[in-house]
């Protein structure tokens, strides 16, 4: 089964529920995401994606994962 775009935010809302999520992508396999939260405050751009990969929890693993490619953007608001 695919996955689509509204269950990446979703698994990433659980982790950051304040943050501004956008997840853009129809293919079913590569998404592109900017998170925008404050707990990123104080981490670097590694911290602040290992992070929301984390809340992805395994959906990227292996060769069987269901998400195959993320581009990733993340900072803390402005």
């Amino acid at each position: 089964m695919a996955i689509e775009a509204h269950d990446i935010e979703a698994l990433i809302r659980e982790s950051f529920p304040n943050a501004e999520i956008t997840v853009q992508g129809d293919d079913g396999a590569h998404f592109a995401a900017e998170v925008v939260d404050a707990s990123f405050r104080g981490m670097n751009r590694v911290q602040q994606q290992r992070a929301v990969y984390a809340a992805l929890k395994g959906k990227m693993d292996g060769a069987q994962g269901e998400l195959h490619a993320l581009a990733l953007t993340t900072r803390a608001p402005d």
